[in-house]
């Protein structure tokens, strides 16, 4: 590790992998400081609660300093915040954004002013305030369609508004690092699952709340499109690699390198929900979704030989563990 990082300013925090980040971060070392940037529109103060205590910082913002969680209701297009909040900072994580395609699709001037501006201010609050290392969180999105396995050397060729924020966020991670030499990591998650997910739009949460609910499963096309599923905790452990790798400006594919059907992944989760809770989802199919890609895998060899990470639950035993921390809260 190249430095011992005391203070740690988490964008988005109040969300599932910000969440899933703090916790990880708070059992490896419970005395560090950590602050929470959010604006509370996918999260919430009892989200982090559910981990650990937390306090909340009023419209005074002092430079970081005291161990703990502290969240600051702001919206990351505030740059006056941003730099405020910064300052004292060890490392930035910047998981807060506008999520997702469909959203995108929805309001793509939002999607943009979220995904490119909010990023750049924090980009620019770390230059200004010493920041040692940033970590931004990216997806496969600026890829676009393309023959996987993905790498980082693929061509861009987004298809949604949302990969083309993302395409201009990694950018600007370069740029910053070339320009200003902040040490920058662009990390490309792919679909992410896991415990903490209750808030959570994407397939396999969506998929259990439905089955808890008693509602029925839409998947949408005809269930050959392929995702690279991986869990949380092998998330969040590339993020704390990124954090202390001595590498930057670099883009790094995280996923498990490993192509899975969403229906042979509803499969599996269905045999799970059924053996573990008596549940048998009934399983439809829907139109496809717009700007949906048909398959996505990514190679992750470069993580591998430069931040000395790889993935560590298969699958199988990632749904199943799933499917136990929604179990435990019904």
């Amino acid at each position: 590790m190249v430095k011992d990082f005391q203070h740690w300013l988490i964008t988005g925090g109040c969300g599932f992998v910000g969440t899933s980040l703090i916790k990880t971060l708070l059992a490896q070392r419970p005395n560090l400081s950590i602050r929470v940037i959010d604006n509370l529109s996918g999260g919430s103060r009892k989200d982090i609660e559910e981990v650990t205590p937390v306090r909340i910082l009023d419209n005074i913002i002092l430079p970081m300093a005291d161990p703990g969680v502290e969240l600051l209701a702001a919206d990351i297009r505030d740059l006056k915040t941003a730099m405020k909040a910064a300052a004292g900072a060890d490392v930035i994580v910047h998981l807060a954004a506008n999520t997702g395609v469909q959203a995108s699709l929805r309001n793509p001037v939002m999607d943009m002013e979220c995904n490119v501006a909010g990023l750049v201010n924090y980009l620019e609050a770390a230059r200004k305030n010493g920041i040692a290392s940033f970590v931004f969180a990216s997806s496969s999105a600026p890829i676009g369609q393309a023959e996987p396995p993905i790498t980082e050397q693929s061509i861009c060729r987004p298809i949604s508004p949302y990969g083309a924020g993302k395409m201009a966020g990694e950018a600007y991670c370069s740029a910053y690092y070339g320009a200003y030499d902040l040490k920058t990591i662009a990390l490309r998650f792919s679909n992410v699952y896991g415990p903490l997910s209750m808030r959570k739009g994407s397939v396999v949460a969506l998929f259990i709340r439905q089955a808890l609910g008693g509602k029925p499963w839409t998947i949408n096309g005809d269930g050959t499109q392929t995702r690279d599923f991986i869990h949380i905790q092998d998330i969040v452990s590339a993020i704390i690699a990124a954090a202390y790798s001595p590498c930057g400006g670099e883009i790094f594919q995280i996923s498990t390198q490993i192509e899975t059907s969403v229906s042979d992944m509803a499969a599996m989760l269905a045999d799970i929900l059924k053996e573990k809770a008596g549940i048998q989802p009934d399983i439809r199919f829907g139109p496809p979704l717009k700007a949906d890609v048909p398959r996505s895998w990514a190679d992750i060899s470069k993580a591998k030989t430069m931040l000395k990470w790889a993935p560590g639950r298969t699958l199988q035993e990632g749904l199943e563990e799933t499917v136990d921390w929604f179990l435990c809260r019904i």
